[in-house]
């Protein structure tokens, strides 16, 4: 699978990128939207947006190369070298989700429902991303047949695109992404009930997340590792234990989400 979508000789545009600024693009649009009906004003979010961005892509490498040191203290030249893969989401989701509680306390913005409302275009983005992961050949599963690929009833260029290294992979990043979709639609629904409090949203990213990935986790033959523990199932369970706090939090504690405002 070719990971170049344009190449102009001295500057090449590669899928990988395209694809994560494609999810930046309609998540950031889709919270743009939602935060004008809680009373945020429009360039304010701009720069919330602009900053989390840019912390989360910090953080999402910066995590990556930590559990791939061994190889990157050898070729310090590549840690910088992000359109070529790396990106741990859940580096990038940690990094930024502390930029908002710092920054959402010294403005006095209300943190938690900036979270709900972030984390709907942030699971889309996550969705469109993984197709990034197939141009480049990365986030696969296990070893299979091209009977197995042919099988799932796949369209041929993702079955030619599974052929990695001389050996027909799962394909996990599809697995992931659809999983992701899904997650989505059911924030957005989710989003529309009356009762629904503050918070509510992002605990349901964070357990239908983390439940997502340390399913997709046992498939994938690529993961970052701990020892002999693979570090996004971890880190997975722990965003699905605090997805149930929050939830319950919210339920006792919080305000209904239709009523509450930003600023």
């Amino acid at each position: 699978m070719d990971s170049i979508l344009f190449d102009f000789g001295i500057l090449q545009i590669r899928w990988y990128s395209f694809l994560i600024l494609v999810g930046i693009l309609l998540g950031g649009t889709l919270a743009l939207l939602e935060s004008k009906k809680k009373g945020m004003d429009k360039d304010q979010l701009i720069d919330i947006l602009f900053y989390a961005i840019l912390i989360g892509i910090v953080g999402a490498r910066t995590y990556y190369v930590i559990f791939n040191f061994d190889y990157y203290k050898m070729n310090l030249i590549e840690i910088f070298q992000v359109w070529n893969g790396g990106l741990a989401i859940h580096g990038g989701v940690i990094a930024a989700t502390l930029f908002l509680y710092f920054y959402t306390k010294k403005k006095k913005i209300n943190f938690w429902l900036l979270l709900d409302i972030f984390v709907v275009g942030l699971i889309l983005a996550q969705a469109i991303g993984r197709w990034g992961n197939f141009f480049n050949g990365e986030a696969y599963g296990r070893d299979v047949t091209l009977e197995f690929l042919k099988n799932l009833h796949l369209p041929k260029f993702i079955i030619n695109g599974m052929y990695i290294d001389g050996i027909y992979r799962e394909p996990t990043f599809l697995y992931e992404s659809i999983l992701n979709f899904i997650g989505f639609i059911i924030m957005i629904l989710v989003r529309r009930i009356k009762s629904i409090k503050t918070g509510m949203i992002a605990s349901i990213y964070l357990f239908w997340y983390g439940l997502s990935r340390v399913i997709i986790e046992s498939f994938r033959s690529d993961s970052l590792m701990l020892g002999s523990i693979k570090v996004a199932q971890l880190v997975s369970i722990l965003g699905i234990v605090f997805g149930i706090v929050l939830f319950i939090i919210s339920l006792k504690k919080h305000k209904n989400y239709h009523e509450d405002q930003l600023v």
